[in-house]
């Protein structure tokens, strides 16, 4: 596969609370913010909220099997979290390639954006990565 600047991908996720649960199980980051209704009233968000990595997460999976796509490993990635992500979001992630830094070693800096239902950033940021073609 050739990889060219403008290049993108997107998927969409819909937040579920079982999704929110799984990523607690995984990270052990069981914050109230994420779980307890009556605390998080008290938050600036007023309501429970998704774990912002779990969005992250939704960017890494495109980075590693679809664009660059299998093989890609991560040298830095840069995560704004703009807006709360909420139970029923639907988040689509789109990563675009922005600029090939030097293809003979496979460095590429790429956009990473995700958007709510609402058509609104809630995570947007930069990664560079280092992506070989596999055979």
């Amino acid at each position: 596969m050739i990889l060219s600047v403008g290049q993108n991908v997107s998927s969409k996720n819909t937040i579920t609370v079982e999704s929110i649960e799984k990523y607690a199980e995984i990270t052990g980051d069981y914050n109230p913010i994420h779980f307890d209704r009556e605390f998080a009233k008290t938050s600036i968000f007023g309501e429970r909220i998704a774990h912002g990595m779990l969005s992250a997460g939704y960017i890494s999976a495109l980075i590693g099997m679809k664009l660059p796509g299998k093989g890609t490993v991560y040298l830095k990635q840069e995560i704004n979290f703009l807006l709360p992500v909420k139970v029923g979001d639907e988040i689509t992630t789109t990563v675009t390639i922005e600029e090939c830094i030097n293809s003979q070693k496979g460095i590429y800096r790429l956009r990473t954006v995700c958007v709510n239902q609402k058509d609104q950033m809630v995570v947007t940021g930069e990664a560079i990565v280092k992506w070989k073609e596999q055979k």
